[in-house]
């Protein structure tokens, strides 16, 4: 029987994002192997969050691939994004709070990637009067990656509705970026 790791991967993220402090049995458990066979594909906590990292890192830029930002409006663009990246979101919510990912001289690269990408997504669209020039796009971006953290986790609890996740991110994204125009 072959272990599927992506697998194992999503059943660690779904419950280390309910239970940031789940031991590895629970992982195992909850991923239905064994804690040996979960140690024998990662070391200890911090090679399964480093793993989860990597995957993370990719589906995200996968979903900003996908989201083609530099093409039509900006609104638009931020909609293809909140869809693209949905299916990736309780695994990003669960590593945009893991601390260990960002201390120390061993931060991934990746991240620079993700954030300078999005940031510029966000600059560009206010170069093109569409969002907001009060706001930098190092916090347009924090605020996009804090709502959906925050739409997983209300996801998951059940709190609102999954069909909701796009529409709530977008239309509050947007009603908070959107530039208006005084007369």
């Amino acid at each position: 029987m072959s272990l599927n790791r992506e697998q194992v991967l999503r059943s660690a993220a779904a419950l280390l994002t309910r239970k940031s402090t789940a031991t590895m049995d629970e992982v195992a458990r909850a991923a239905g192997i064994g804690r040996a066979t979960l140690h024998r594909h990662f070391a200890g906590r911090e090679a399964l969050v480093r793993a989860l990292e990597e995957l993370g890192i990719r589906e995200f830029e996968s979903a900003l691939d996908a989201a083609a930002l530099d093409e039509g409006p900006a609104r638009d663009a931020l909609r293809r994004l909140v869809a693209a990246i949905e299916p990736s979101a309780g695994l990003l919510s669960f590593l945009v709070t893991e601390n260990q990912l960002f201390e120390g001289d061993a931060v991934n690269e990746g991240w620079n990637r993700l954030d300078a990408r999005v940031a510029a997504f966000f600059r560009s669209g206010q170069e093109r009067g569409e969002f907001r020039i009060d706001l930098t796009p190092a916090w347009l971006t924090e605020a996009f990656y804090g709502l959906v953290s925050s739409g997983a986790w209300a996801v998951q609890a059940g709190t609102v509705a999954g069909q909701d996740f796009q529409y709530m991110i977008t239309e509050l994204m947007l009603g908070g970026a959107r530039r208006s125009v005084e007369k």
